[in-house]
């Protein structure tokens, strides 16, 4: 019978063996997840150069991990009660006691989110003001600790606020930079707490540089624009270049949804640098002072003067005895220039005087008669 099979057993294990290696290959087939080799990509030249902007933005991430800090903050608001309620017809209706305008009130708590990061090793925070501007307590995060901190000044005429909080500890400060320095074309990074995801990272250009006239909270800032991503919770956080330095405050977005599209704005460090000491120093900002009005500059007069544009600041008003006045400054002169800057507007006029330490001497270049005139005014404090 062991005969008979003698020739067919071979047989059947060739069988078996072929039948293994086919499902062998089979699963192997079946299993692969994409390619095994390199991509060719990977070790060109120009991807080489990706890698080294790669690695510039993630070593920025773990610099200021722990710097760029989660603000969260508590008020107490009033809400009325409902008009109906405080109808004497239905309060005598349904039998309900009187109520005085006091005791309509409802007490509501409100929390709001913001960004910030450290400026000394002490504890001083660098945030907006309109992120802490009438709350009842705020909060700072660094990691996992959490500290009360205390509001030590804000300015609403530049949105920008300074807190402090003790930590028991030596904290990181950031890199200030110098945001003259800035060029339409840089890399902007926007390091935040966007709708309270903490420490989100984004990355765009700097679209322009001096924007005016499109803060509609009321200020004649210049401002950084940005279309790294900036939304709620970003407010306060640092705008930084590639270099790892802090060149601006995010503030603010444009938008008719109320979410990023690409366009938003920041305060430049060096008009920050001046209004943060100040706050330190006096808890708020004493800002220069020559007593001058400004009115609107027309094409028609600029003619008259023998401009070829509109641009500087015209007189319209003296404040009498004021340091204008005093320092020889008439209506109808027209600013063009103080110091080493240029005055192409109202709003550079404002910037250039804000920023002068009081007591300072301003040179003061202006057009009266067809001819340009050197005055020199002292910078007084705001009253």
């Amino acid at each position: 019978m062991l005969n008979k099979y003698k020739l067919f057993i071979p047989l059947l294990l060739t069988f078996v063996v072929l039948s293994l290696n086919n499902f062998s290959c089979s699963q192997k087939d079946t299993t692969l997840l994409g390619e095994t080799n390199d991509s060719p990509l990977k070790n060109q030249e120009n991807t080489a150069k990706a890698y080294e902007i790669q690695d510039a933005f993630s070593e920025i991430y773990k610099l200021y991990r722990e710097r760029v800090v989660f603000i969260s903050t508590e008020q107490t608001v009033n809400l009325p009660t409902h008009p109906f309620f405080s109808d004497p017809f239905f309060q005598d209706f349904f039998g309900m006691p009187k109520q005085n305008q006091r005791q309509q009130q409802r007490k509501q708590k409100r929390t709001g989110l913001g960004t910030g990061f450290i400026l000394s090793s002490d504890g001083y925070i660098c945030t907006n003001h309109h992120v802490v501007k009438g709350v009842d307590k705020v909060t700072v995060k660094i990691e996992e600790k959490s500290y009360d901190a205390e509001v030590i000044g804000s300015d609403e005429q530049t949105d920008i606020a300074l807190l402090k909080i003790k930590s028991g500890e030596e904290l990181k400060s950031s890199f200030l930079g110098n945001s003259d320095d800035v060029k339409v074309g840089d890399w902007a990074i926007a390091i935040g707490n966007p709708f309270g995801f903490d420490k989100t990272f984004t990355v765009g250009v700097i679209s322009a540089t001096g924007r005016q006239d499109v803060d509609f909270m009321g200020s004649t800032l210049s401002l950084i624009q940005t279309d790294a991503s900036i939304n709620p919770g970003n407010s306060g956080g640092p705008l930084i270049n590639i270099k790892g330095e802090v060149i601006g405050i995010n503030r603010m977005i444009y938008s008719q949804s109320g979410g990023n599209i690409g366009i938003g704005f920041a305060i430049p460090i060096n008009t920050a640098k001046s209004v943060l000491e100040q706050l330190r120093k006096y808890k708020k900002v004493k800002r220069g002072y020559i007593g001058v009005q400004i009115v609107p500059l027309t094409e028609e007069y600029a003619k008259e003067l023998g401009l070829k544009d509109n641009k500087g600041a015209l007189i319209g008003g003296v404040v009498e005895n004021g340091p204008a006045e005093k320092g020889g400054l008439k209506v109808g002169d027209l600013i063009i220039r103080v110091n080493d800057e240029k005055v192409e507007n109202y709003g550079d006029l404002v910037q250039i005087v804000g920023k002068t330490q009081i007591g300072k001497t301003l040179k003061i270049k202006v057009i009266r008669d067809k001819k340009e005139l050197n005055l020199f005014v002292p910078v007084k404090e705001r009253p």
